[in-house]
């Protein structure tokens, strides 16, 4: 998307876009669209202008009870304290976050949105923690798992504690990244690990 584009007219270009997907869920009865915030890279800049598109959107997705969520996927929206700030800004019940266990790379090549990660955020962990009190949906994401199926990156018990923590009750998305497996194998292989991790929270 260009929610965060600088240009105002790409902008609400934009807006008038995800209209049609706020409708679409409306119809379909959904509560809830994902946005991206490609754009700028530019904090300050990314700040101002992510906070005018997401308010737009959200505005008129109020009009049909749907939320606008953003997810930690890349660049300065896996930045998950500019992210915050940014939700904050907007200061709307529906327009949240969908915390992802896996995304967290803020840097690449310049350019590319996609490819070898150059820097990632520091502490998953706390980001997650940053982002659930606006966590209208949570997307758990695998790559790999050990031979007692525990994740290999992302310590799952840790992730539920913190979801837990925060009071969440919505749902919890299944998603593998990996290539070890096969896709249907991945899901099963993580929805797996979180029934078993969810019943040693406290």
């Amino acid at each position: 998307t260009l929610l965060r584009s600088p240009d105002e007219s790409k902008r609400n270009e934009s807006v008038e876009k995800h209209k049609k997907w706020v409708d679409a869920a409306y119809d379909l009865g959904c509560h809830s669209i994902r946005v991206n915030t490609f754009g700028t890279n530019d904090p300050e800049i990314w700040n101002v202008v992510v906070q005018d598109g997401l308010k737009k959107l959200s505005e008129y997705a109020a009009t049909k009870n749907i939320n606008v969520l953003v997810e930690n996927h890349g660049w300065l929206s896996s930045d998950a304290p500019k992210l915050m700030k940014a939700i904050e800004g907007v200061n709307m019940s529906n327009c949240g976050t969908l915390p992802d266990f896996g995304n967290w790379c803020i840097k690449r090549e310049e350019g590319v949105r996609w490819g070898t990660c150059l820097e990632e955020y520091p502490d998953m962990y706390q980001g997650i923690q940053l982002m659930m009190p606006a966590a209208k949906a949570v997307s758990a994401k695998s790559y790999d798992f050990d031979a007692d199926g525990n994740e290999t990156k992302i310590d799952y018990y840790k992730m539920l504690q913190i979801v837990k923590d925060a009071g969440y009750t919505g749902y919890i998305g299944v998603e593998y990244e990996g290539s070890r497996l096969s896709e249907e194998e991945g899901i099963i292989a993580t929805k797996k690990l979180i029934i078993n991790a969810s019943k040693k929270v406290n």
